[in-house]
C-alpha cells in the first residue's frame, strides 16, 4: 500500500497488475505515457 501526500492510500501494486494484464486493450497514448514511467511491458 502506498500512501499519498494527501494520505490517500492506493493499491499501487493490484493497479499495476491489473494495467499490465489489460494491456492489449490500452491506447497507444496510456501504453506511452506508462512507458515513460520505464515499465518494461508497456514499451
Amino acid at each position: 500500500m502506498e500512501r499519498l501526500e494527501d494520505g490517500t492510500e492506493v493499491k499501487l501494486g493490484v493497479f499495476l497488475s491489473n494495467t499490465e494484464s489489460q494491456r492489449a486493450g490500452l491506447s497507444a497514448d496510456k501504453l506511452a505515457a506508462l512507458a515513460t514511467l520505464r515499465l518494461d511491458w508497456a514499451a
